[in-house]
Parts: structure tokens; C-alpha cells; sequence
């Protein structure tokens, strides 16, 4: 079983929002599609499950040239981010109508919607209406509906973005095992880079309509292919400075130099920038090898067990991740330390010519 794309894109208006992308997915994996709001998830998950036609290339279902088909005539589910429900029908029949329509006997829909209740914590409401519920309630009553299923391409865009942090948190852990049991291809569109590495599996990156890199999650996560790939795979996205590669040195632009060890040291003399992401700042030094950077303070956020900095470095715009709440004054210009393990080297081009030391020994 598996779903491949072919030189498939869409345009609207003359606008492309799908560029051509090539993807084949396998039977009984987890894929993820990670990307910021309007980089094209939704439009991607459209063209698989058939809502949409592509403009060029085509979709195959297990070998066969499914580009045409209705959607009703493919073996899908799929949930959105926005939860639909039917209003008139009880949480059970919600779940229990995509089987109905199946031909299933009332003993296999019985114990299928019994069990997917029982694993998202639905069971004290299948007497319910939709209306009755939360919000969240809600949408574990679209996603029970969509697993219930068993079908053979599941899309979940978004799902859990309107739950609570306790149960969304579960349901992270719980996903990637119900969907490995099910033997499905599992699709699941996030704007966020925590949510990818939770689930695992697969992640393709996608920045304006276009795929930047598709592979193991820890694999691109630790060695993204270029800068436009490691800033959608950071949150905050990564920071930038511009470097010199010198001999044996690696020079930046206010001063700072570092040793050019490592995968670096077979770098050619030249010009790179260099990329890290914002939890690898620290507003203390840690080991003699740390580069000290002087910056600006522009604005704090304390978001209570940590707090988002803000700094212009030159021209230079950061964002720093640190533990604690720390009141600082706004517009101080104050040191930020950086371990030379965490940067990654990328060429004028923004392709990766040097992963970061810490992510090959990981």
C-alpha cells in the first residue's frame, strides 16, 4: 500500500500553491507535514485525498492512477483542525456512521465504537449530543470518527489544535501507536516542530508550496538540507549571523572568532552563515569554548518556566529561548553565549555544508 505523488501541483488564479512535488508515502507510517500558517499543508492533503485536482502531475493509489477519482470512491479519512460533527446524532452514532455505511453488523460496530471511545476518553458521553460537549470534547468525537474507520490513507490537519494541553499531550503519545497497529498511511499536518518530534515517523518540511525535505524526523531535524528547512524546523525559527571562514579560524562579524574544528575545519576559506537555534543562547557563559556575542535587548516574554528574548545583534534580528523568569532592562545591551557545537554552517546558497557537531554525535 502506498500514496504517490508524481509532479503534482496546484495553482489557483495563476498562483502556484503547490509547487511540483514528488512524495511516495508507505503503508504503515507516520508522516508529518510541518510547515508555518499558509506554507500549503492543507492544499497538499486536499490534492491526496482527491477534494482537490491538480493542475499538473498525478496521484497513485497502490499503482494505480487515482487522479481523477471521487473522493467518495477512496479508501480515506480525514479530520480537520476545525472539528464537524453531526449536530442531530449522539457522540455514538457520530462515531459509529462512517461503519453504518460500511455494511458493518451491529456486534463489529459496537465493539469498534466502544473501543475508539475508550481511547479518547468518550465513553461517559456517547450519549450525547455534539452540541453538548466542549470544544475539545468536540473534536475527539471527529477524530474517533475518522479512526473508526480503519481506512487505508488517514489525513489529520491539525487535530489537536483545539484540545487541552493535558489530553493533547496524551493523544501525542497514543497516535503514533494507534497508527502503527492500523497498518494505515497516516498524513498529520502541525505548525509545530515540538509536535513532529513527539510523533516521529516521517516529517517533510514545507515552505512557500514547496517541500524543502522529506526523511526520518530526527534525521532532518538534525541535519536539515538547507537554512529555509532548519528555520521551519525550529521554534523559534533559527538565527542567522553571517561568517568568515579563515585557515583555521571561523571569524563573525563583530569580532568573535571560533576554532574551525571538526567537520568545519575541511570547510574552503570563505564567506557562510552560520545557523543556531534559539534554546542553544544563554544568558550565562558554559565552558570556555562558548562565544560571547554583544546584543540589544528588544522585548522579553515570560511564558512562566521560560522566557523568549529578544536581540538585535547589528543588523541581526535573534530570538533566545532561556530557562526561568528573568526581568531584564529593555534596550541594555547585554552579552549572549554560544557553544560552538550547536552551529551549523550554510553556504551562500543556504544549502548545509556543515551540520552542527552536536547533532552528528546525537
Amino acid at each position: 500500500m502506498t500514496l504517490e505523488l508524481r509532479d503534482v501541483g496546484k495553482s489557483v488564479g495563476g498562483k502556484p500553491h503547490i509547487h511540483p512535488t514528488q512524495l511516495t508515502l508507505e503503508r504503515g507510517t507516520m508522516n508529518v507535514l510541518l510547515g508555518p500558517t499558509l506554507a500549503g499543508k492543507t492544499t497538499l492533503m486536499r490534492l491526496m485525498a482527491g477534494l482537490d485536482v491538480p493542475n499538473t502531475g498525478r496521484v497513485f493509489w497502490d499503482g494505480q492512477d487515482v487522479t481523477g477519482r471521487r473522493v467518495q470512491d477512496r479508501d480515506i479519512a480525514m479530520v480537520y483542525q476545525q472539528f464537524i460533527n453531526y449536530p442531530s446524532m449522539s457522540v455514538y452514532d457520530n462515531i459509529a456512521s462512517p461503519l453504518r455505511q460500511m455494511g458493518k453488523s451491529k456486534a463489529e460496530i459496537d465493539t469498534a465504537v466502544t473501543a475508539t471511545a475508550d481511547l479518547l476518553k468518550l465513553t461517559p458521553m456517547l450519549s450525547r449530543k455534539p452540541l453538548e460537549l466542549s470544544g475539545g470534547q468536540q473534536q475527539r468525537c471527529a477524530l474517533a470518527r475518522a479512526l473508526v474507520k480503519g481506512a487505508g490513507l488517514v489525513l489529520l490537519d491539525e487535530p489537536l489544535a483545539n484540545l487541552d494541553y493535558k489530553l493533547r499531550e496524551e493523544l501525542r503519545v497514543e497516535i503514533p501507536k494507534i497508527f502503527e497497529a492500523s497498518g494505515a498511511i497516516f498524513v498529520y499536518a502541525t505548525t509545530e516542530p515540538e509536535e513532529a518530534l513527539l510523533l516521529g515517523g516521517n516529517t517533510a518540511t514545507l515552505w512557500e508550496g514547496r517541500i524543502t525535505q522529506f526523511g526520518p524526523t530526527p534525521q532532518v531535524y538534525r541535519q536539515p538540507v538547507d537554512a529555509t528547512t532548519a528555520r521551519v524546523f525550529s521554534d523559534p525559527p533559527m538565527n542567522f549571523v553571517h561568517i568568515t571562514k579563515s585557515g583555521q579560524g571561523l571569524e563573525f562579524g563583530d569580532g568573535q572568532t571560533a576554532a574551525a574544528e571538526g567537520g568545519f575545519a575541511a570547510l574552503p576559506d570563505g564567506r557562510y552563515r552560520a545557523g543556531f537555534r534559539p534554546n542553544h543562547l544563554e544568558l550565562t557563559r558554559h565552558g570556555e569554548a562558548a562565544l560571547e556575542f554583544r546584543c540589544t535587548l528588544a522585548v522579553t516574554e515570560i511564558t512562566g518556566s521560560e522566557t523568549f528574548v529578544h536581540l538585535h545583534h547589528g543588523p541581526d534580528r535573534w530570538v533566545g529561548l532561556v530557562h526561568g523568569v528573568h526581568d531584564l532592562p529593555l534596550g541594555a545591551e547585554m552579552p549572549v553565549y554560544l557553544d560552538p557545537a550547536h552551529i551549523y554552517i550554510f553556504g551562500e546558497n543556504d544549502a548545509l555544508v556543515a551540520p552542527a557537531p552536536y547533532a552528528l554525535a546525537a
